[in-house]
């Protein structure tokens, strides 16, 4: 066993961490129940790089569950929850994890677990894929395919097999409707609001809470936004989002007119530089900017340093930077993801649907993996229906069923009345 983590001692802590997680992830357990007995990924050298946190340890006990070997690092440097990673190299596994780690040490822990020569990649963010593509052409015969997790991720593995260099499928997690639309909108929404309160304790209500991107990321922070009291903006560059947005009773306005207003700054759009140096100009003293999306890239953090005459970290997450002219400008995580910064990330309940959909790609992979080509493929939509099921079965939830005369009806084209 290989592993390099802050504190082995942490271990404990991690378990019981762990197993408060997996209390509220009964579809994942069922998945385990079932690898544990048929093993459909015996033999199988697995490298997952995703944010460490509890839920992940369940997934990673999932997939070991099913036969697999797994490797496992960080998709994010602040991402990590160090007893967590403690606990799973306890148990046994491969980590490589240190909250906070450089970038560096990112990368070193990336190829730790490339070096281990993986069957299947398990991404969020395509930071193995793109590894892989960039430095370790060597290792891609040896790889069925890789998952990935995110919409940032699933945005560059689409550049890749558009340009014709994608050089073995990937599953797109997110396309499941069981990721995107609970894990993205309800994980994504609470757990980046838990974030910013964590960080900063602040008032939401009565304030401008400013939203940038309204994907299904931004519809959540919108949401639980405007549901904390907050009056919330939205802005977008897709007229159709925009259009849903104002629909949905939020004001939208561009950056440039909004940046007066915020009091909060979300970023939730997978672009780069959303919030720049003319936005940073026109904020008001005391604004707090934030990022949700997958890479620190959203909020052009390179010019508000240069812009700042001086700046301090005034509480954990929280850097204040103090412009030419009095303004004080704070900035949450180091531009980070938020929601894993300075909290825990979603909800366990919610991952639970993201994971059964990791670990079913994993296994449709070992089963069409060498008959898929080498593009971004979603998960069955079979699949995906079976985890719906699963779930509302755990939440003692019960539907209606189809008659026989109903699918004839569906099915058909002659009875229009």
């Amino acid at each position: 066993m290989d592993y390099d983590v802050k504190d082995l001692s942490l271990a404990a802590s991690g378990k019981l961490r762990i197993e408060w997680a997996e209390r509220s992830m009964p579809v994942l357990r069922m998945i385990r129940d079932r690898f544990q007995k048929e093993k459909p990924l015996e033999g199988i050298v697995l490298a997952a790089c995703l944010h460490v946190t509890t839920e992940t340890a369940a997934l990673v006990r999932t997939i070991s569950a099913g036969g697999a070997k797994a490797y496992v690092c960080a998709s994010n440097p602040l991402s990590t929850q160090d007893d967590v990673a403690a606990a799973l190299v306890d148990e046994g596994y491969n980590v490589f994890a240190i909250k906070g780690e450089d970038t560096e040490t990112y990368y070193k822990h990336i190829n730790a677990c490339l070096d281990a020569r993986p069957n299947i990649t398990m991404d969020d963010g395509a930071d193995l894929v793109g590894t892989v593509h960039a430095e370790r052409k060597d290792l891609v015969p040896n790889i069925i395919g890789g998952t990935e997790e995110t919409t940032t991720g699933v945005i560059r593995l689409r550049s890749m097999a558009a340009s014709g260099v994608l050089l073995f499928p990937v599953i797109s997690v997110n396309d499941s409707n069981t990721k995107h639309f609970f894990d993205n909108r309800y994980g994504t929404g609470q757990s980046t609001i838990d974030g910013i309160l964590r960080a900063t304790n602040r008032l939401v209500a009565g304030s401008w809470f400013v939203v940038s991107g309204y994907g299904w990321c931004g519809r959540g922070v919108a949401t639980r936004a405007a549901g904390m009291g907050a009056r919330v903006i939205v802005t977008e560059v897709d007229p159709l989002r925009a259009l849903e947005a104002a629909m949905d009773g939020y004001v939208v306005l561009p950056m440039e007119e909004a940046a007066p207003l915020g009091d909060f700054f979300c970023t939730v759009t997978g672009d780069r530089s959303v919030i720049r140096k003319e936005h940073f100009d026109l904020m008001k003293d005391g604004a707090i900017v934030c990022n949700s999306g997958h890479f620190n890239v959203e909020v052009d953090i390179e010019s508000l340093e240069n812009m700042a005459i001086s700046r301090r970290d005034i509480r954990p997450f929280v850097e204040e930077f103090t412009m030419a002219d009095g303004r004080r400008l704070v900035l949450l995580g180091e531009g980070r993801l938020i929601n894993l910064a300075s909290a825990e990330g979603h909800p366990s309940s919610v991952m639970d649907m993201s994971f059964a959909n990791q670990a079913l790609a994993s296994e449709y992979l070992i089963k069409q993996g060498k008959t898929l080509s080498k593009e971004v493929h979603r998960l069955p939509i079979d699949l995906d229906n079976e985890i719906a099921r699963l779930k509302l079965a755990s939440m003692g939830i019960h539907i209606d069923t189809l008659t026989p005369e109903q699918k004839e009806y569906l099915s058909s084209w002659e009875m229009g009345t």
